[in-house]
């Protein structure tokens, strides 16, 4: 093997009983995920943003912009079911640059993964305990999930992962909602074979234990537009292609019909001012169809502190990704309020 096994790492349980999340973070998760599972399931007709930084870059910034939407969400309580983005985990095409706050918890520093472990487990920690909200991440390593299974509140398996089959057989053992994005070829039936596959329970083998799932009946659609074989964004967010899914919805026997719509990525071309306007067709769409409307349960939005994205140690604009360019605050703030407005 042409690897160095540099040190062995704490298992999930030692990183779980050294951090323990408190009574009241438990309290606040559970309630998030419970107001999720009415909302999917249609029992409630709030709406869910799921909305952050593209990629969690420091603990300080994110926690800010966190705190921000605390008072926004205090706002419209009574529309909106806000679950901050905390992706501490970044995908790269080719491999290479930076991978999130799990390889480098200071991105100006070395790969340090033990901290990196303790650091996102804190930023999550803190989200819940001290700010009152469950949040989201994705899940890139099914095999890591265990270190943050007792805190996250809701998982997107991404565009390139969506077809491992480790991604959907974990998907289908966990207890909270799973959002499936559609794959960058924009094939949905790989989408639709995910979500089914994570519907259902399986035995497998999980992290050296033959394990068994029970089927996660809130696994759901991500919409995130895709790629033509010429390399161009292609979007999927348009009123023909949300009726589009409800037809297949309805032909597939699938539980609790449901989608996000990712208003970033294909679906703006990266283009992250677009979001503002993608987010209000959407909602006009759902305003035109009570079918659109049952099946859009919310956005996906990245935003930030600060407009834009900036390279890494170039400039060092507190709040501003260092991945993906994401909308600013104050565009942030007036869009929450409009979608509450047209909802």
């Amino acid at each position: 093997m042409n690897m160095e096994l540099y040190r062995k790492l704490p298992i999930p349980m030692e990183i779980k009983e050294q951090f323990p999340l408190s009574e009241a973070g438990k309290k606040t998760r559970e309630a998030t995920i419970a107001q999720m599972e009415k909302i999917f399931s249609g029992e409630s007709d709030k709406f869910i943003l799921v909305i952050g930084p593209c990629s969690a870059d420091n603990e300080d910034s994110v926690l800010d912009y966190i705190s921000r939407l605390r008072l926004v969400q205090e706002k419209v309580a009574d529309k909106i079911l806000i679950v901050p983005r905390i992706y501490t985990n970044k995908p790269r095409t080719t491999g290479d640059g930076y991978k999130g706050m799990l390889h480098q918890p200071d991105p100006n520093a070395a790969p340090d993964l033990l901290k990196g472990l303790i650091a996102i487990r804190k930023l999550h920690m803190r989200a819940l305990e001290e700010l009152e909200f469950g949040c989201a991440d994705e899940m890139l390593y099914p095999e890591n999930h265990r270190y943050l299974s007792d805190i996250i509140t809701y998982v997107a398996i991404g565009a390139r992962s969506v077809e491992n089959q480790l991604h959907r057989l974990t998907a289908s053992g966990l207890d909270v909602p799973v959002g499936m994005k559609n794959p960058t070829s924009g094939d949905l039936t790989v989408m639709m074979n995910s979500i089914t596959a994570a519907q259902h329970s399986h035995v497998f083998l999980y992290r050296g234990w033959e394990a068994k799932s029970q089927g996660n009946p809130y696994a759901h659609a991500i919409l995130r537009g895709y790629v033509n074989k010429h390399g161009q964004s292609i979007p999927n967010y348009h009123y023909e292609d949300l009726i589009g899914l409800y037809d297949t919805y309805m032909a597939s026997g699938l539980s609790n019909p449901a989608v996000i719509v990712d208003t970033n990525h294909s679906n703006s071309g990266k283009k992250y001012l677009e979001q503002v306007r993608i987010a209000k067709e959407i909602l006009h769409s759902c305003q035109y169809s009570k079918d659109v409307r049952s099946l859009v349960k919310g956005l996906m939005i990245e935003s930030y502190i600060e407009d834009g994205s900036q390279k890494i140690g170039a400039s060092d604009v507190y709040g501003k990704s260092i991945t993906d360019p994401c909308l600013g605050w104050e565009k942030t703030e007036r869009l929450i309020y409009d979608i509450a407005d047209l909802l």
